[in-house]
């Protein structure tokens, strides 16, 4: 994990943007270390429904069984930030995702983290192999393609 500072915007292939709000500070005047995990879900799911076909009835869903952020410098409301998502490893059934967010216009990351999804059948809960849109979906975070951007 120390690699992790070193890492800039070109280690990552979609990014999203975030305008911070007042409600994200805490009282110590910076965004709160629970919402950078509120971060990570946001550009991890956006990619999903975007790229991958999920959607809030899909028969197949991600369940988190870790997760991870390393901090670096504090950033805080009015700032703008992106947020880059990249995958480091996908399995048949798991993916672990790896995020960095960046105030906007800097190269180095405030944070790095991310999390791991077991994919399921929504009923049983049981661990079943990714359908294919879901796979290639993510394989592309894998690759070398050009940034794929979007805006929240």
């Amino acid at each position: 994990m120390s690699s992790h500072r070193a890492r800039t915007r070109s280690d990552y292939l979609f990014f999203l943007s975030y305008r911070t709000r007042w409600t994200d500070n805490d009282q110590y005047s910076h965004v709160n270390n629970s919402v950078y995990y509120h971060l990570f879900d946001s550009v991890v799911n956006t990619f999903l429904i975007q790229r991958c076909g999920l959607t809030s009835n899909s028969a197949q869903i991600g369940l988190v069984v870790s997760s991870h952020c390393q901090f670096f410098s504090p950033l805080s409301f009015p700032q703008v930030l992106d947020l880059g998502l990249r995958v480091v490893k996908l399995g048949s059934s798991s993916v672990t995702y790896e995020v960095a967010v960046f105030e906007e216009g800097k190269d180095a990351p405030a944070a790095v983290g991310g999390y791991t999804h077991v994919f399921v059948e929504r009923g049983s809960r049981k661990s079943i192999p990714m359908n294919e849109p879901l796979r290639e979906g993510l394989s592309i975070l894998l690759s070398t393609n050009e940034s794929l951007e979007s805006k929240l």
